[in-house]
């Protein structure tokens, strides 16, 4: 019963910013890494950024200088911090995090994904 809830996406032209939260909820005994996934239409769900519990960072190159992932790893959650936003930068945004519960395994799990959308 693990649950990742998203938010903060919305509409927001060009150059401005906006900050995406996920929460992890459940069963939850250890998070390893977290990260943020985007999928724009027409195209495959691409990594943005990946931060581990020791809070290593992973960035996609055309995000390294305006993205900035967090974590908090006392409420199991991460953010991603996205300034001097570009239309491309639309798509919705999945938070991911591998999990382990009391009871089962380690396993992947998504949020629902929140839509971005920058606008010219």
């Amino acid at each position: 019963q693990v649950q990742l809830v998203e938010s903060g996406g919305g509409l927001v032209q060009a150059g401005g910013s906006l900050r995406l939260s996920c929460a992890a909820s459940g069963s939850i005994f250890r998070i390893n890494d977290m990260g943020w996934y985007r999928q724009a239409p027409g195209k495959q769900r691409e990594l943005v950024a990946l931060i581990t519990r020791g809070s290593s960072t992973n960035y996609q190159d055309s995000v390294k200088g305006r993205f900035t992932i967090s974590r908090d790893n006392a409420k199991n959650t991460v953010n991603l911090q996205m300034n001097s936003l570009k239309p491309e930068d639309t798509a919705v945004y999945y938070c991911t995090a591998e999990i382990k519960g009391w009871v089962a395994g380690w396993d992947d799990y998504w949020g629902q994904g929140t839509q971005v959308t920058v606008s010219s």
